[in-house]
């Protein structure tokens, strides 16, 4: 499962990256040699097609990384929650319910995952307080929110372009969303892969971390 999901997360980084060479070439069409907003129309509409050919796939390679990665979410979800039942705020099912509530997908995801890296830390021998460092989860979740948000900024902005000036700037503000994904894709990969090893270490050594 983990190998499914790291790959699907791949791939949804480099449909972000061919994306965003996609974008370079609209942009450098509609900038032209002289460096003036001007652009042949049948050379800009070419290059239009192949940005928004590389969109569709983009969008598939998201779709089924974001089915597989609840899928994963979902069953490490249930299986930390027999390790360390008291350690979770909000019940199994909430695992893919709560990406699907509005405003609040947002928030309710990170504190399933944080409960589910405290559920897989191990616990210390001597009974002080331990928690593994959470930035794995915070870098994570830190670049998946703000893609997600400055996707729909930039999808307003191509939407009310009328001018090729405009389109410029919608096209320079997807390549940056497009780099935030592909950023995200990279943190969410490290997040899959840290959180499963904790977990197996903690089912095959034991709950508890020796005192330092």
């Amino acid at each position: 499962m983990v190998v499914v999901v790291s790959g699907l997360l791949g791939a949804a980084a480099l449909s972000g990256a061919y994306s965003v060479l996609a974008g370079v070439r609209v942009y450098s069409v509609i900038e032209g040699e002289s460096g003036f907003l001007t652009a042949r129309q049948g050379e800009l509409y070419n290059t239009l097609l192949m940005w928004e050919s590389a969109g569709r796939y983009q969008g598939g390679a998201y779709l089924a990384c974001a089915v597989m990665f609840l899928v994963w979410f979902s069953r490490m979800r249930r299986n930390l929650g027999l390790l360390a039942p008291d350690r979770f705020r909000n019940g199994p099912g909430w695992a893919i319910g709560s990406w699907f509530i509005p405003v609040a997908g947002l928030w309710l995801p990170y504190r399933i995952a944080l409960d589910m890296w405290g559920a897989a830390s191990p616990l210390p021998v001597d009974g002080q307080p331990y928690r593994a460092p959470v930035w794995p989860v915070n870098l994570w979740w830190g670049l998946f929110a703000s893609n997600v948000m400055f996707s729909r900024w930039c999808a307003l902005k191509f939407d009310r372009a009328d001018n090729l000036e405009e389109l410029r700037a919608a096209v320079v503000q997807y390549m940056f969303c497009d780099t935030l994904e592909i950023a995200a894709a990279g943190a969410a990969v490290f997040f899959v892969v840290r959180l499963t090893a904790m977990q197996q270490r903690k089912i095959l050594e034991g709950p508890y971390r020796p005192a330092l």
